[in-house]
């Protein structure tokens, strides 16, 4: 298979002070921890980002992407520890937003990469649902427990995205499309 310049990225959101709100880190660094394991893991061209809550200082990391995942904590009302995959709209209808609040670090992100030309067509967004943000640097027990789910999620995301002939941004996926699983 022939792949066009550019390379895979999985990012990860989250505050690692707030529980599960570090859900999305703690992914990146047990990918890391297999791909230290196992180097045909990822991809080849896979970039791994501690996103942090850096916000929009990683348009860096979106800008020449071939494809993108996020990897966020987030409240829809389903039970703790679901995982769900989004691509397209659906991303940002939940991207990160908490408890009615605006779409936050994800959806922001989305939007001003969109409007920059740099949102590449494939991009996806693993949620995992979250039971407790509170102050505290380990996760909850289901949250814990959802972890491999939400690893084989942003595999399996990669994998998608490696699988298909890269394109010229476009401005992103216009579909909405989810899938969800409970840990």
């Amino acid at each position: 298979m022939t792949r066009e310049a550019g390379r895979l990225v999985a990012i990860g959101v989250g505050n690692v002070l707030l529980t599960d709100d570090a859900v999305g880190v703690r992914v990146i660094e047990a990918l890391r921890a297999k791909a230290a394991r196992d180097p045909m893991a990822l991809p080849p061209d896979t970039e791994l980002v501690d996103g942090g809550t850096l916000g929009l200082d990683l348009l860096r990391v979106v800008d020449g992407a071939r494809g993108v995942v996020f990897v966020d904590a987030v409240r829809t009302g389903a039970p703790a520890g679901t995982v769900t995959a989004l691509d397209g709209d659906a991303i940002v209808s939940v991207g990160g937003r908490r408890d009615g609040q605006p779409a936050s670090a994800v959806g922001e992100l989305l939007a001003v990469a969109r409007l920059m030309g740099w949102l590449p067509e494939a991009v996806a967004m693993v949620g995992i649902e979250v039971a407790d943000i509170e102050l505290g640097v380990h996760l909850t027990p289901l949250v814990d427990r959802a972890m491999p789910a939400a690893i084989d999620a942003v595999l399996a995301q990669l994998r998608r995205m490696d699988e298909q002939p890269a394109t010229a941004t476009s401005g992103g996926a216009a579909t909405g499309r989810s899938a969800g699983a409970t840990a």
